[in-house]
């Protein structure tokens, strides 16, 4: 990962220079949506900074006409299916396996190597995959 950042924030780190995004901020940003956002361990954090780039590059802006907004959705969905496809859910639970909001499920986590087996692997396909869509 990134200098120990979360899922989201190295996603969004990965696009900073692409997308003329300050990369402080963009960490700043993508910081709440780590471990399925908050460690609710919903949506996959690398995931969400996958859909923050997509926004970014394709989302509607002020004055801009509603069809922008259904060709972001289409290249999310696409992003979505991808990454479930290759890792069998979005669900940050069902990925690592584990409750993050516990001792005994952060020390399985560890024990498990999570970080490496998993959540470095998820990043990877993001990217990837968010290369493609843009």
């Amino acid at each position: 990962m990134l200098s120990g950042y979360n899922c989201a924030q190295a996603v969004l780190f990965a696009f900073c220079e692409d997308l003329g995004l300050d990369r402080n901020t963009a960490l700043k940003l993508a910081t709440g949506f780590g471990a399925g956002m908050a460690r609710k361990q919903e949506v996959c954090g690398a995931v969400s900074g996958g859909i923050f780039v997509v926004g970014l590059r394709h989302g509607r802006g002020e004055g801009e006409e509603k069809a922008v907004t259904e060709d972001a959705y289409r290249r999310v969905r696409e992003l979505l299916g991808r990454f479930e496809r290759e890792h069998g859910s979005c669900l940050c639970k069902d990925l690592v396996g584990c409750d993050l909001n516990t001792p005994e499920g952060q020390c399985s986590y560890r024990e498990r190597d999570c970080l490496h087996k998993t959540c470095v692997c998820c990043v990877r396909s993001v990217v990837e995959a968010v290369e493609t869509l843009l």
